[in-house]
């Protein structure tokens, strides 16, 4: 039976130009893409190691429709020619680790808006469609958090709830750097929209609201360096897969939504396959369901590793430590994100399903199987004096 849109026409095959192929999103999507669809994918990144077994053996049902071609988006002569070959790129290629915003903001504001600027020129000037990744911190801080802390206000969601087209973005001053992040996203946005407004650029923007799932991130020292420090769910699996105490930035008391990978891929294969309601638009893809403090994330993945591992959780859960400590000067955050969902539900039909304790239990009970033995021979090791 032949595949249709929501409109109830045809969906045709689409060749679609992947930049970021080769992480935590681009690996999921891939998959969809290869065991759902017809579509083919010009997979492009610098790593492949999270879709090689997309890639092997040539026995695959898909072989022949996903090809890898490594390439850093920086210098290589052979972006535009593969943006030509597709008829849809989607960017997924970033620097999106709150640790590397103050650390290195050279190279988050390079990766995150000089990089991908020839991927939109080069999609404007050929009128491909493009679905640029965006992120929720382009929001930056609620207008509740500036009321005073006793203000009544601070529980209208008005005042709280983030809506693509009337939330201001509001970030914290030059000296924070953490929000050049936010900032260079913000501003490839506002320069793809241009595009759209100007020389008609078929785009869909998507602001992700904390995506969970297997094979997000890395865990330090294993698959990736033993000084990184990953995005807040891999930090607490990485604490929990040793039995060290989960550290809790400034007391944890940022709260946060999280969905799972799996609901998160069926908005953007809607987007896809549905350019008439996709183009144009700016998509939150969220779980406002799934809010909790940090804290409380901490005090769930803490029972549900126990319940995945069979291990009993360490005598001393969590500790706090400062924002300086953990991220270094110039760190700063967002007190609440919480996505309004109706453009998405309007346009798409979307709706996420998974609750945040099952969501937990699929990623951690993957992070146990695919790290508990490699971090035990690691602790097991003698350190050299």
């Amino acid at each position: 039976m032949a595949r249709v849109d929501l409109d109830g026409n045809p969906i045709k095959p689409l060749t679609i130009c992947m930049i970021g192929a080769g992480g935590f999103i681009g690996s999921h999507l891939c998959e969809k893409l290869m065991s759902e669809t017809p579509h083919k994918v010009l997979a492009l990144d610098v790593y492949n190691d999270k879709i090689k077994h997309l890639l092997e053996p040539d026995s695959l049902p898909w072989a022949g429709r996903i090809t890898f071609h490594r390439l850093n988006i920086k210098h290589d002569s052979r972006l535009e020619g593969l943006i030509k070959m597709a008829d849809l790129t989607i960017n997924l290629a970033a620097i999106c680790t709150p640790a590397d915003y103050n650390t290195r903001p050279l190279d988050t504001i390079y990766s995150n808006f000089i990089d991908a600027l020839p991927v939109v020129k080069y999609c404007s000037e050929n009128n491909k469609r493009l679905i640029h990744f965006s992120t929720c911190e382009v929001y930056g801080k609620t207008i509740g958090s500036f009321l005073p802390k006793d203000s009544p206000l601070r529980k209208d969601p008005a005042y709280y709830v983030l809506k693509e087209d009337e939330s201001p973005c509001i970030f914290g001053p030059i000296e924070k750097q953490r929000w050049s992040y936010a900032c260079a996203k913000q501003l490839i946005e506002r320069l793809i929209y241009a595009e759209g407004a100007e020389n008609d650029l078929e785009f869909t923007i998507v602001r992700p609201f904390n995506w969970i799932g297997p094979r997000m991130d890395f865990i330090p020292g294993i698959d990736g360096p033993s000084e990184g420090v990953p995005r807040v769910l891999a930090c607490f699996s990485n604490n929990l897969l040793r039995g060290e105490p989960l550290k809790l930035v400034d007391g944890g008391q940022s709260q946060r939504t999280f969905v799972y990978i799996k609901d998160a891929i069926e908005a953007v294969l809607l987007m896809i396959e549905n350019p008439a309601r996709a183009n144009g638009q700016i998509f939150n893809v969220g779980n406002p369901s799934n809010e909790v403090t940090v804290r409380q994330l901490a005090e769930i993945m803490i029972q549900v590793y126990s319940k995945v591992s069979g291990e009993q959780p360490p005598e001393t859960p969590t500790i706090d430590v400062s924002s300086k400590e953990f991220y270094g000067e110039g760190y700063d955050d967002s007190d609440k994100r919480i996505p309004d969902m109706t453009i998405i539900n309007r346009q798409l039909g979307w709706n996420p399903k998974t609750s945040l304790w099952d969501l937990l239990e699929s990623t951690l009970t993957y992070q146990h199987r695919t790290y508990a033995e490699a971090i035990k021979k690691v602790i097991a090791k003698p350190v050299a004096s």
